[in-house]
């Protein structure tokens, strides 16, 4: 495909992209932070392929749009198009380990059946009172007001529930109009609040010790590496865009800190 994007700042030009609003308050809210794009190979920016059958072939598309900013080493969004049948955005903003900041993640993905949606600020030391005693209890507030307006997503496999904080949100949502309603009347607002609560977060952080950064970079990188090991998208990727250029796209681009 003809690439139109030079840099990992360049705006995202799928056409009709559901989760376009997302990303967009992400980037609003970055732009006080004098954000500077993230270093990401053309063949990784945007990247297009076709599916279904030889008579009636489907494009699917996929574009990476990333920053960094003083206290975050990448923000970073997946977004992908595949005709009507899949739509996906995978957001994750990484901080600097010398900030005692949680991972902002949001992972909303259209399938056949319906929407998932997953949203969370996600601590690199679950465990770890210092790291979650200053953002977890206004961010359960925050989840008890939205979870309560939307029905379950299912139970958390027992393996993942340790990269979680106890506010994940989590949701399956039915497509057609019942689904787009909860999606504006529910999802846009829920969203918005942890994201201005994430970047409030990230306005006030300040500097930690050496000893306790390196503490907070071994979290990060059990974090990451558990991420890019477990990443539920890599068959869909891989039926989309072959094997090796995924393993690349999941190791050296969505979760980069090994």
């Amino acid at each position: 495909m003809k690439n139109n994007r030079n840099n990992s700042l360049d705006p995202i030009s799928i056409s009709n992209w559901r989760w376009s609003y997302f990303l967009d308050q992400t980037i609003n809210k970055f732009s006080i932070f004098q954000p500077r794009s993230y270093p990401i190979m053309n063949d990784f920016l945007a990247r297009e392929s076709f599916f279904g059958s030889s008579s009636n072939p489907k494009k699917v598309i996929l574009e990476t749009w990333a920053l960094k900013t003083k206290k975050i080493r990448q923000a970073r969004c997946a977004c992908l198009q595949a005709g009507e049948i899949t739509s996906v955005m995978n957001l994750v903003i990484s901080p600097f380990n010398n900030y005692d900041l949680p991972f902002f993640g949001a992972d909303f993905v259209t399938l056949p059946n319906g929407h998932l949606i997953a949203l969370d600020l996600q601590p690199a030391l679950k465990d770890d009172i210092v790291h979650t005693q200053y953002f977890l209890g206004k961010l359960k507030f925050i989840h008890a007001n939205w979870q309560s307006k939307l029905p379950s997503g299912g139970d958390i496999p027992l393996e993942a529930r340790q990269y979680f904080s106890p506010a994940f949100l989590w949701s399956r949502i039915p497509l057609g109009a019942e689904g787009d309603k909860v999606i504006s009347q529910i999802i846009k607002p829920a969203f918005d609040d942890y994201l201005n609560f994430f970047f409030d977060l990230v306005a006030n952080a300040k500097n930690i010790s050496s000893d306790r950064s390196l503490t907070l970079l071994n979290g990060q990188k059990k974090y990451m590496r558990y991420r890019a090991e477990k990443d539920p998208a890599r068959g869909m990727l891989r039926g989309f865009f072959g094997n090796a250029w995924t393993e690349r796209y999941i190791n050296n681009i969505l979760f980069d800190l090994q």
